[in-house]
């Protein structure tokens, strides 16, 4: 059946969708199902295509068109893609494996995180390689992952106080979600790891290793493997 949503304007330049009002995998793919048509639509006006949670971002060249109404005129070509049939469309989802190491040099927060959820440090680090993860959007700092849903046993809120520098490749959870800092910067999720892997790489077509849509799995490795690793 054709994806439903709500079309909004956004300005005088950009649309808004909305496919519903809470946090969901199964929402979030929906959106990037919608991405994906969209892109493939190869509108010449469409400038940035933009996912979320729960909309869709469209921002485009109003003027285009001959039109004294050109949301009208988008809104008419958006709905005209979107009502293909969701089988229909083409695609394969990508899973991504990234390793984390849960060593104590690296999980700031893990010791905390077992006081406060009376779970062991095994439990707590099993509890986040098992599921496999949706990757939602990018925000907060340049190809920072907001992943979700993590295990309701070890969701987490952010830090009371945040840290002035979280280092780069750093894996922690704020709320119901997962993430990884791409480079050192200020933040205030709970740490429980770090990655060996470069998510970010400014020279890099893309910049970015990790993209809104794929699935993300994680991995455990030793302090040994992580201090030998080299990416291929």
């Amino acid at each position: 059946m054709p994806i439903s949503y709500q079309a909004f304007p956004l300005g005088d330049s950009a649309m808004m969708l909305k496919f519903g009002q809470s946090i969901s995998p199964e929402i979030n793919k929906k959106i990037h199902l919608a991405c994906t048509m969209i892109e493939q639509a190869n509108f010449p006006f469409v400038r940035d295509i933009v996912p979320a949670f729960t909309t869709l971002t469209i921002h485009y060249d109003p003027f285009h068109f001959d039109s004294i109404h050109p949301y009208k005129k988008m809104e008419d070509l958006i709905a005209g893609v979107l009502l293909k049939e969701e089988s229909n469309i083409p695609g394969q989802q990508i899973q991504i494996k990234i390793p984390v190491c849960y060593h104590s040099k690296f999980a700031l927060d893990l010791e905390e995180l077992t006081i406060n959820k009376q779970l062991s440090k095994e439990e707590i680090i099993e509890a986040h390689i098992s599921p496999v993860y949706s990757m939602y959007f990018i925000g907060f700092s340049p190809g920072f992952p907001f992943l979700g849903p993590v295990d309701k046993r070890i969701a987490s809120p952010r830090k009371r106080t945040p840290r002035i520098l979280v280092p780069k490749g750093s894996v922690g959870i704020a709320g119901s979600q997962t993430g990884i800092y791409p480079v050192s910067s200020p933040g205030g999720w709970q740490i429980i790891g770090r990655t060996p892997i470069d998510l970010f790489h400014l020279e890099d077509s893309p910049p970015v290793k990790l993209t809104p849509g794929m699935d993300v799995k994680f991995y455990p490795i030793t302090l040994e493997e992580f201090e030998n690793w080299r990416e291929d």
